[in-house]
């Protein structure tokens, strides 16, 4: 997916546009040959919220692109640029990989590439979406999906998180852990987090889950519980169960999964350990339930995913 090609027309807004174009900029780790590059395409210098951009090139670009990101629209109930609508249509079937940003599903929406598709956007606008686009399967509780060939994001920060999945898809976690170490953000956050939570991350040092979260990542390779969890964090399991859903959106149970599986991930890219020895490190026994575990969560069997993202590496340098 070498060139992603970011859609700028007159309407959309800066945000989801600056983020897209930063994460795909460069490669920290330098592990990852070739990287991506991108351009920005429209039809003229664009007004972008209280900015103006330069295209590097025209829509018509976008067909021969590899990765499409549209990023969001400002009025979501206003006519959307049929020159962008044509391009965007043009891309799909040329077979390039379609992304939306916030409200640019409604792009996406429009142009009929979200058809039968899961999607979501911003959570004020799900049921605006979903109103408007009956075919398309609006998901208001995520912060992305990932439909393979086509993914959505909902609003502001959840875009960096899809484009760290991308690029976590694309060169593996430690390339995407370097990246969202540039930027100063979390490396993962899993799509079906919800996307409103009262505390995203724990804020301060005083937090009730502050010190469990270092605690728990320290101790993967053992069998955890929601009561070690609990013990842990001195209080009764349903309370805990109440801190982990204001404060990540999941269960403490599939945070945990969350954890152990981005565990497995880097070993499998990073170590010649055994199926057997990354599962054991990653707390998930043996390696018949790693391979059920990974495989419903990553897409791929894990010796697939190490020879994919062990032959990249091999290519640098």
């Amino acid at each position: 997916m070498a060139l992603v090609a970011i859609a700028a027309t007159d309407g959309m807004l800066h945000l989801e546009l600056a983020l897209a174009c930063e994460a795909f900029a460069h490669d920290p780790s330098g592990l990852a040959d070739p990287w991506y590059d991108v351009v920005i395409c429209g039809p003229h210098p664009v007004r972008v919220g209280r900015f103006l951009v330069e295209p590097d090139d025209g829509l018509d670009r976008l067909a021969r692109a590899d990765t499409v990101i549209i990023p969001s629209v400002e009025d979501v109930d206003g006519d959307l640029p049929p020159d962008l609508l044509d391009a965007v249509r043009a891309a799909h079937s040329a077979g390039a990989r379609m992304v939306s940003l916030c409200t640019g599903a409604f792009v996406l929406a429009a142009a009929g590439v979200l058809d039968g598709q899961r999607a979501t956007t911003h959570w004020a606008h799900t049921e605006v979406l979903a109103a408007r686009y009956p075919r398309v399967r609006v998901d208001p509780d995520v912060l992305y999906v990932d439909n393979g060939a086509v993914l959505a994001s909902a609003g502001k920060a959840a875009a960096i998180d899809l484009c760290l999945h991308l690029i976590r898809r694309d060169h593996g976690s430690t390339v995407a852990n370097a990246v969202a170490r540039r930027l100063v953000v979390p490396p993962h956050r899993a799509g079906g987090q919800a996307q409103y939570v009262t505390t995203p991350v724990p804020a301060r040092d005083d937090h009730p889950l502050a010190t469990l979260f270092p605690w728990a990542l320290a101790r993967l390779d053992r069998p955890l519980t929601v009561e070690d969890l609990a013990r842990q964090a001195n209080m009764s399991s349903r309370n805990l169960a109440r801190h982990f859903r204001s404060a990540t959106g999941t269960t403490p149970l599939l945070w945990l999964s969350t954890q152990r599986v981005r565990r497995a991930q880097e070993l499998l890219e990073n170590t010649d350990d055994s199926i057997d020895a990354v599962a054991e490190a990653a707390g998930m026994g043996t390696a018949a339930t790693m391979r059920r575990h990974f495989h419903r969560t990553v897409g791929v069997p894990p010796d697939a995913y190490r020879r994919t993202f062990r032959a990249t590496r091999s290519t640098v340098g």
